[in-house]
């Protein structure tokens, strides 16, 4: 039979507590799938006619050009948001309180065709390893679909160019040291056998999928945040997916939570990358 709507309601009913913390006060792009998950889908980035209550307009200074972003305000909107066939909740990386100074930098690594599970969780551990050594404190969760996303919270100090261009030499250095792994290019043809970790999910406007949400795809992985220490024991970036995420609920955001104190500047990185002052 699959997966039903109506499961999928029940899903975000039940890890509702869990996941607003990952998307409150932050505008938020809706993935719309009415016809299922091997279906037409789209995104939904702003206010439209449609009615969910709990999802919100947020002010259109944010965004002046267009009509205003979306906010999924209560938990009652993640349920509302799922009746009107929303699969998937991917957030930015501000709040609407200050949109102009993201308060996180985002690494997405995508594997390239050929490269194997094991080679995923090592570049993820080598990321971690060199975003500290930048005095920078990198959280990671599964993204429920191909790969890893690690997440450095970040004070709010920064602006959108300044974080994204700290995240390209991040990358741009990792594809040097370790040219066989990492490419230093998007676009298929570019990373085969290596993995791209995307750093333009740092660029205005752009949005990564939120911490426990579903993925628009067989099998329904779910986004989870891990420890570090968890990397090596995951099978897969759907290692968690509708089916089997209760088994996850009592540890919930346990694994980041001292994750809003570790916020740094990108002062200090940016003076060891050697990049231009702000």
């Amino acid at each position: 039979m699959g997966t039903t709507k109506m499961d999928i309601v029940h899903y975000y009913a039940r890890v509702a507590s869990l996941m607003m913390p990952h998307l409150k006060a932050r505008p938020v792009s809706l993935l719309r799938a009415p016809e299922g998950v091997k279906g037409q889908m789209f995104f939904q980035k702003h206010m439209d006619t449609t009615k969910m209550t709990g999802v919100r307009a947020l002010p259109t200074r944010l965004d002046p050009d267009h009509e205003p972003l979306l906010e999924v305000a209560t938990e009652q909107g993640l349920a509302a948001a799922a009746q009107m066939n929303v699969l998937e909740f991917h957030t930015w990386n501000a709040v609407k309180s200050l949109i102009a100074k993201p308060d996180r930098m985002t690494f997405d690594l995508d594997p390239g065709k050929g490269v194997d599970w094991v080679s995923m969780q090592e570049a993820a551990m080598l990321l971690q390893v060199f975003l500290q050594e930048l005095k920078l404190e990198p959280w990671v969760k599964t993204s429920g679909g191909k790969g890893l996303h690690v997440i450095v919270p970040l004070k709010r100090r920064h602006d959108w160019d300044t974080v994204k261009d700290t995240s390209q030499a991040v990358v741009l250095h990792l594809a040097k040291t370790f040219p066989k792994r990492f490419a230093s290019k998007s676009g298929p043809r570019n990373r085969i056998g290596k993995i791209f970790i995307d750093y333009l999910r740092n660029g205005w406007g752009a949005t990564t999928v939120s911490t426990w949400s579903l993925r628009a795809r067989p099998g329904m992985g779910v986004s989870v945040p891990i420890a570090w220490k968890e990397v090596e024991q995951l099978t897969s970036a759907t290692h968690w997916n509708i089916d089997n995420i209760h088994e996850r609920l009592d540890i919930g955001n346990q694994p980041w939570e001292h994750y809003s104190t570790s916020a740094a500047t990108l002062t200090q990185a940016r003076k060891i990358l050697k990049r231009k002052r702000e």
